[in-house]
């Protein structure tokens, strides 16, 4: 039997590592799963995880407020190192380019554990585009074992960096698995929600994330411009807003949008009321690689409100556009979208990111092993 360390701190690595922990738990006499959590985002982290059914074994409690990204490494580091003091560890999965999969990965290199990289070969090529999550990858692929990539393209990148081809295997993305995870009594309840809330769920809705590093300062400034013109124009529209806890965002976001009646500011949502926003959205404006990911399964226009992306395949396919932060770009963008009906606005093209069944093919190469 394999000692197997998952791990993950944030909201997103939760959904996309879900389905792996599912899959090996299905075969109990082949692995004895161990989740941990560094709860990077504590409340958003846990939240997820009940949703899929599971609890960590671990949590390592691992923030404190204001927080510099070098603070935040060092208690993970020293959180991370006392897990592996204290188990006994066959290999580790980390999913993506945090700062816990960062850790969870030098932790489990110095000890000369086998690190399983899920979501691997995701490349932008600008260390500061995302920041500091480009580095984060591109290290965390040095030391893997074995890089699971969602796409040819990501193989292809990794490739050039002059990792072994055999520790390199094509898988799709394990986000698409979770979203055939929601039931239609899930989603029901996730329309109770937003009954509850006050928020109209018709075909004028716009779904609305920004809470990425590289876009504090003066970059959220433009994106809250330009959504401020478009609440403006289209009144008859309701945007939602998700709002991050981050106050470098949330400060700014309540100031400059919270007298709108059109404008639906929310807690951080469950992962379903999130899926269903995006599966009835007719336009989605986002920093969030996770969305960029989503929002082709359901066919909804999304605007990448970065300046560089790593997924590079929904550009490609027609199904994201990258506006940054420029407030030209992402108001007439979505002028053209807004303008018309949804109906004629849904995109056609497969999405490229995944078929849902990648956690069975990630469980067949690692019970190789």
């Amino acid at each position: 039997m394999k000692n197997i360390l998952f791990v993950f701190g944030t909201r997103p690595e939760v959904i996309k590592l879900a389905p792996v922990i599912l899959e090996l738990k299905k075969y109990p006499d082949k692995y004895n799963v161990i989740i941990c959590n560094t709860e990077q985002q504590k409340e958003l982290s846990n939240q997820t995880l009940a949703y899929f059914g599971l609890k960590a074994d671990l949590n390592l409690d691992c923030m404190k407020p204001n927080q510099s990204l070098l603070e935040v490494q060092t208690r993970i580091l020293t959180a991370l190192d006392n897990v592996f003091s204290e188990h006994d560890v066959d290999a580790t999965i980390v999913q993506g380019d945090t700062m816990t999969v960062l850790c969870g990965a030098l932790a489990s290199f110095y000890r000369k554990v086998p690190v399983y990289h899920v979501e691997a070969g995701l490349r932008s090529y600008d260390i500061y585009e995302p920041f500091p999550e480009e580095v984060m990858r591109q290290m965390t692929s040095r030391v893997a074992a074995i890089n699971f990539a969602p796409t040819e393209k990501n193989r292809q990148a990794l490739l050039k960096e002059n990792i072994a081809d055999d520790k390199i295997f094509v898988v799709g993305n394990t986000v698409i698995d979770a979203l055939f995870c929601l039931s239609e009594k899930t989603l029901d309840n996730a329309k109770e929600f937003f009954e509850s809330k006050g928020i109209k769920i018709d075909d004028k809705l716009v779904l609305i994330t920004a809470h990425r590093r590289e876009n504090h300062g003066e970059r959220i400034d433009r994106i809250l411009d330009a959504v401020e013109f478009l609440a403006k124009k289209y009144n008859n529209h309701t945007f939602v807003i998700p709002v991050h806890p981050n106050p470098n965002v949330k400060d700014k976001i309540y100031t400059r949008l919270s007298g709108y009646s059109n404008v639906k500011l929310l807690d951080p949502l469950d992962y379903p009321y999130l899926v269903y926003l995006m599966k009835n959205a007719k336009l989605i404006l986002t920093d969030s690689g996770g969305i960029q990911e989503e929002a082709p399964s359901f066919g909804c226009p999304t605007l990448v409100m970065r300046y560089e992306t790593e997924r590079q395949e929904g550009i490609d396919a027609g199904v994201s556009i990258l506006v940054g932060a420029d407030y030209d770009k992402i108001v007439s963008c979505s002028e053209e979208i807004l303008s018309k009906s949804r109906e004629l606005t849904r995109l056609k093209a497969q999405n490229p990111y995944g078929d849902g069944t990648s956690a069975r093919k990630i469980e067949a190469i690692i019970s190789k092993q």
